[in-house]
């Protein structure tokens, strides 16, 4: 029991002591949702609760070093997903505490949990995904096939090519080298994912894809693995995406389909599946 006691007093300690940036309408909204949830809570419950929200692009690029940001009044595509998974893995272990949501954002955000400077971020959403699975957070669904008929070889190098794009980089040249050994680790990584024509309104996709489910939007431009990301919602006229829109500049649930959404854009090329444990 002592030692129980001493874990989790060691854990809360290490969460109060990480450097955060927020304000206290973010602290309020997280307990607030966490106290009105149950341990039932789906992604979906929490990801409805932002529907409106602006959309804000680089909300993670506040501070001159590397600091958990926490920001639930303005949301991009990444931070939508990232927020409301931390919040659903907290409901369903029964976490309501501020310092709790802190420790499972930051275990979510970087590389095995642990936060140094900004190439210790997970951010390539493929290296997301895996570091997830292997924590335990996630699995990423690639079966059956079809319709997962596709494979996506990662092939990444887009911020090491383009530093002057990331204000870290640009102000840290050092943290360059680091970043491209992170993206060589996952070139040539192999995903199954279903292509864009097989996004259908058909019984085997509805029962493939779960709502709530993370749904990754590949991609064919050079240097990266996924263009956006979002929840899938099922609707009549079949599979639909909750996300943070640039287009709508707030957090929508996609009015058109899915598969109109992705032939919309040249450079999509299908979706991959993540589904929380």
């Amino acid at each position: 029991m002592l030692k129980i006691l001493i874990a989790f007093l060691t854990t809360t300690l290490n969460a109060l002591a990480q450097p955060v940036t927020y304000q206290q309408s973010d602290s309020i909204t997280v307990c607030r949702m966490l106290q009105e949830a149950g341990r039932d809570a789906t992604t979906l419950t929490f990801a409805r609760q932002f529907i409106g929200r602006p959309y804000v692009a680089h909300t993670l690029e506040v501070n001159d070093h590397e600091r958990l940001v926490v920001n639930t009044r303005q949301l991009d595509c990444t931070t939508l997903v990232e927020t409301v998974t931390a919040l659903t893995i907290c409901a369903r272990q029964g976490k309501t505490q501020w310092y709790e949501y802190l420790e499972t954002l930051r275990m979510l955000r970087y590389r095995y949990g642990h936060m140094d400077e900004y190439p210790s971020r997970l951010h390539y959403f493929t290296e997301w995904i895996v570091d997830n699975e292997r924590m335990g957070f996630v699995d990423e669904i690639q079966a059956p096939k079809p319709p997962f008929t596709a494979v996506q070889k990662i092939k990444v190098d887009y911020m090491s090519e383009h530093p002057q794009a990331y204000k870290a980089l640009k102000a840290n040249p050092v943290f360059i080298p680091e970043i491209r050994q992170r993206e060589e680790a996952l070139t040539d990584m192999q995903f199954r994912y279903i292509p864009k024509s097989e996004v259908k309104n058909t019984k085997l996709l509805r029962e493939t894809i779960h709502d709530g489910d993370i749904i990754a939007i590949t991609c064919k431009k050079p240097g990266l693995d996924i263009a956006h990301l979002g929840f899938a919602v099922w609707r009549k006229d079949g599979l639909h995406l909750l996300n943070a829109s640039m287009i709508h500049k707030k957090v929508v649930d996609e009015p058109m389909t899915l598969q109109r959404y992705l032939y919309k854009h040249s450079s999509h090329t299908g979706i991959r599946i993540i589904r929380l444990k």
